[in-house]
């Protein structure tokens, strides 16, 4: 492409930013002048204004998340809402703080190249048929789960590696190409990650935001009983997900012999483990320890991602040189969600969750509270077609359904588990649904049809197998 073209699609990108732009700024004008519904108090619209405007703002494409969530911090200081002690609270919260600290942790298993070889091995053992590479890619990613609270992070570990796989088993990004094996498991590791995701609390930058508003609610979440409870239903869809897939999307190619060779070759290359991976390894393992009787211990979840961060830099396995040069996405990342769920939490304080949810409760007053249940899950699921963040759908619905579920006498501790594994759930539903799948669809192996077609597919199955796992994950949230 020319040059000229190229600037003038540049062009023609910018002015079509600005117009969503101004699009977004209008509707947040609107919204704060319509008069205040129900009981809201008006301080609690304002700042739901700038909350949902920002949220249009992103869904719209207009910002990014990151800049939306700077100019929702400004905006409630500046007109007021707020005190500037109330809108900077979230920079303290210790959940937040955790994310910030296991985003660094991540960086250090992805340099020290512990990630890479543990899916050699794995390939290397299992890989000699398309749906055993499926398989691998699956609990490849499960495994690496409690150590990198990104699902984008392990996605950047597992692409080349699902990509290598790919080609090396005589798949191309092409029309035809594809189709031998490189559609399939791009796919399988997209689905699945929606499980490992929902697995371990660690598993998605969100989950720990979901246990915050979960507590607003008198529910306790920590590392060990949440894996406790997913347990059920996640074993049941890492088995299920590779295999369904394999049958109604078959890929043309069914036995890979070559790639535990490739595998064998990439752990030769990478020769025996350095002390860089003994000492991510250990480190690795103990914080997975210190997380799961963290309870039992009374050692806060934060400090332990501190702990193993400070273990790494001290052995160099990850440096200052290291955060300074690389650590963008985890500054970028701590400064959204923190004032992202400062408004949430803001608002929930105000009232505004508990009238909203007892408001949209009305609806369902002739329901029991099973009924409620099962549709609060589905409807939080489906409308995830609107959303290009889980994050920021987490934001914006989880407190509301939750509150509403309260108002149906649905078991609080039933609803939020429930919320909070749906997150991950719904994350294959488009390509856009999470920011993991960006790297899988621009691949060439993994047309947005494709995704659509599947990713609706294993949205459903999830869906089921977790509603259908009901009775488990009401007895084990109650202990």
């Amino acid at each position: 492409m020319s040059t000229p073209e190229v600037n003038e699609l540049s062009y023609n990108f910018q002015k079509l930013r600005w117009v969503k732009r101004i699009i977004t700024l209008a509707a947040g004008t609107i919204i704060w002048h319509l008069p205040v519904p129900w009981d809201i108090t008006p301080d609690a619209w304002q700042l739901f204004t700038i909350f949902i405007t920002a949220i249009i703002g992103v869904l719209l494409e207009a910002f990014s998340i990151f800049t939306a969530s700077v100019i929702a911090l400004i905006a409630v200081v500046l007109l007021r809402v707020l005190t500037p002690e109330q809108a900077y609270s979230g920079f303290s919260e210790s959940f937040i703080l955790l994310i910030l600290a296991a985003f660094l942790v991540a960086k250090g298993v992805m340099k020290s190249g512990l990630g890479r070889r543990i899916a050699f091995l794995l390939i290397r053992r299992f890989g000699r048929s398309t749906l055993n590479l499926g398989y691998c890619l699956v609990v490849t990613d499960t495994i690496l789960g409690p150590s990198i609270p990104s699902n984008t992070a392990r996605s950047g570990i597992m692409y080349p590696i699902t990509h290598a796989l790919s080609l090396d088993t005589g798949s191309l990004p092409t029309a035809e190409g594809r189709k031998r094996t490189g559609t399939y498991l791009m796919m399988t590791y997209i689905a699945g990650q929606t499980i490992s995701s929902a697995l371990w609390l660690t598993g998605m930058a969100g989950n720990p935001i979901g246990v915050g508003i979960a507590a607003q609610f008198g529910v306790n979440m920590n590392f060990g009983n949440w894996v406790f409870v997913a347990s059920v239903p996640c074993i049941v869809a890492l088995i299920a997900i590779p295999f369904v897939l394999y049958k109604l999307f078959p890929p043309e190619s069914k036995y890979t012999p070559e790639a535990p060779e490739m595998a064998r070759k990439g752990l030769q290359e990478m020769g025996p483990m350095s002390t860089q991976e003994w000492i991510m390894g250990i480190t690795f393992m103990g914080m997975i320890l210190l997380w799961a009787f963290s309870s039992l211990l009374n050692i806060n979840l934060a400090i332990v991602a501190f702990l193993g961060l400070t273990i790494l830099i001290l052995a160099n396995v990850y440096t200052i040189g290291d955060i300074r040069d690389g650590a963008g996405d985890a500054l970028e990342t701590y400064v959204w969600f923190a004032i992202l769920y400062m408004i949430s939490t803001q608002l929930n304080d105000m009232g505004f969750m508990k009238i909203l949810g007892a408001q949209i409760a009305t609806y369902f007053s002739d329901y029991n509270w099973v009924t409620v249940y099962i549709l609060l899950t589905i409807l939080y699921i489906v409308i995830h077609y609107l959303f290009v963040s889980q994050t920021a759908h987490l934001l914006a619905l989880y407190a509301v359904f939750l509150q509403v579920a309260v108002n149906a006498e649905v078991p609080v501790a039933l609803m939020a588990f429930m919320l909070s594994f749906a997150t991950n759930l719904f994350a294959a539903i488009t390509p856009q649904a999470s920011s993991s799948n960006i790297l899988f669809v621009g691949s060439g192996f993994l047309p947005s049809r494709d995704i659509y077609k599947q990713g609706a597919v294993i949205t459903v199955l999830n869906t089921v197998i977790f509603l259908l796992a009901t009775p488990w994950i009401l007895w084990a949230s109650s202990l």
